[in-house]
């Protein structure tokens, strides 16, 4: 297996294009759902262990800047798979059951990760949550999939019940089903399946593996929620809660990753670990020293954590400083299997770093764009959003109050405003959100 997979790196790096297919990697991509930028035990966090994502960091490197494209689902999850800002795909915001407060369409104008792999022969699967479109033309199997097992919808009212405003939206590919069992149970069960199946096929896997947890309504198993009482004396119940829930879905992406191993497909495999956005803050999430959490445009509800591993390939036990986004997992994959990204996309590969390759550079001046839509009052279907350029970052976290300046090499927990001490600045980047105010505004967003 090494001298095939030094092979095909070889290949890569001298730009040869006709590589057989079996020799490409397989792709493990496991998000998860408003898990806080420190709730993981990698960053030394006292109440929680989550040995199984500390192993991908451990085994590979972690991204301790690393950025959601948005603060809540559905945008964040569009740039993951289109490789841009989410209002360029048309999901500038939450897509929901109810038209009334859907803020999304997901444009075909971008092709996604999953139609991309499928030109160089990848099986491509989505197990778990895709809350990127309720019905055709936007669902799973008809934007690259060829396998779907999971969820159609955004959260679920009940990890047991599966069921969102009395709907059930869980399906395999095209058909309704009713599963028994704990929601993230099932996603790992069908995603260890998935793999073991794959075991059988000479072409290489793509497989999207998407928790619905740690997202509301927190509800881990009774015996993980027993286990973290008695461990954690004294605990808070609403973090005791939610430090069960992510420990349980750890233990999954632990047997999920087990199964690689048993069926001898770890070597060749990436393992990418990241979020949608930050943590939920009445669940009492962990987003370390940074301010605010989910749905904010604070740095709280931006920094997700993320790592990748490769065995063999990737050095082990390395960490990043450097910015990356959600939608730069996209190009970097495409890279990694010999591909190159479309010309058009905002994303930018860092395959280059994760190899610690000399001539890497990172690009610490590009214009960084996040944008959330939202209705109800609080909203009232505006948008809020940020723009980050070097150190400065001008955001306005709520659509009927002023914007803010901050400076995060100086001020990274965002508790000085510099609106008014440096107009130029605000000015500049005033003028460059309206160019890409002018560029989302030619997408459209509704059916």
């Amino acid at each position: 297996m090494k001298t095939i997979k030094k092979l095909f790196l070889i290949c890569v790096f001298c730009n040869i294009s006709v590589i057989a297919a079996q020799v490409r990697p397989n792709i493990l991509l496991i998000c998860t759902d408003d898990q806080g930028y420190h709730d993981v035990s990698y960053y030394g966090t006292e109440d929680i262990e989550t040995p199984n994502i500390d192993g991908i960091a451990l085994n590979g490197i972690r991204f301790d800047n690393f950025y959601a494209n948005s603060s809540v689902c559905s945008p964040t999850r569009a740039s993951l798979l289109s490789g841009t800002y989410p209002s360029y795909v048309g999901v500038p915001g939450v897509i929901r059951t109810d038209s009334e407060n859907s803020w999304g369409y997901l444009s075909d104008n971008f092709p996604l990760l999953p139609s991309q792999l499928k030109k160089v022969g990848y099986n491509t699967a989505i197990v778990g949550k895709w809350h990127l479109g309720l019905e055709s033309p936007n669902l799973p199997n008809e934007k690259g999939f060829d396998f779907f097992k999971g969820w159609i919808g955004d959260m679920m009212d009940d990890y047991w019940e599966h069921k969102r405003h009395g709907i059930n939206y869980m399906r395999f590919n095209s058909k309704e089903i009713n599963p028994k069992g704990h929601a993230t149970d099932l996603f790992t069960d069908w995603a260890i399946s998935y793999i073991q199946e794959q075991k059988k096929n000479d072409n290489p896997f793509f497989l999207y593996l998407a928790y619905n947890a740690p997202h509301f309504p927190v509800q881990p198993p009774k015996e993980w929620l027993e286990k973290v009482t008695e461990r954690e004396k004294p605990i808070d119940s609403t973090r005791a809660k939610l430090v069960a829930f992510i420990e349980h879905m750890d233990d999954g992406i632990g047997k999920v990753i087990k199964a690689l191993k048993t069926s001898g497909q770890y070597e060749n495999t990436i393992i990418i670990f990241t979020s949608d956005n930050g943590g939920h803050l009445p669940s009492m999430a962990n987003n370390g020293p940074l301010r605010d959490g989910k749905g904010t445009m604070y740095e709280g509800g931006l920094r997700v954590p993320t790592c990748i591993s490769w065995d063999g390939v990737i050095a082990p036990n390395r960490i990043s400083e450097n910015v990356h986004l959600s939608m730069d997992v996209y190009p970097t994959l495409l890279d990694m299997v010999g591909l190159s990204a479309p010309k058009k996309i905002e994303g930018e590969s860092f395959y280059k770093e994760i190899l610690n390759k000399e001539d890497y550079t990172p690009n610490e001046e590009r214009l960084l764009y996040f944008v959330r839509r939202e209705g109800r009052s609080a909203y009232g279907g505006k948008a809020i959003m940020a723009l980050r350029k070097g150190d400065w970052k001008l955001l306005q976290n709520n659509p009927y109050r002023p914007l803010e300046l901050y400076n995060l090499k100086n001020d990274p927990l965002e508790q000085t405003n510099l609106l008014n001490k440096y107009p130029d600045t605000v000015k500049y980047l005033q003028r460059e959100l309206m160019k890409i105010y002018q560029k989302e505004g030619a997408v459209p967003w509704q059916k």
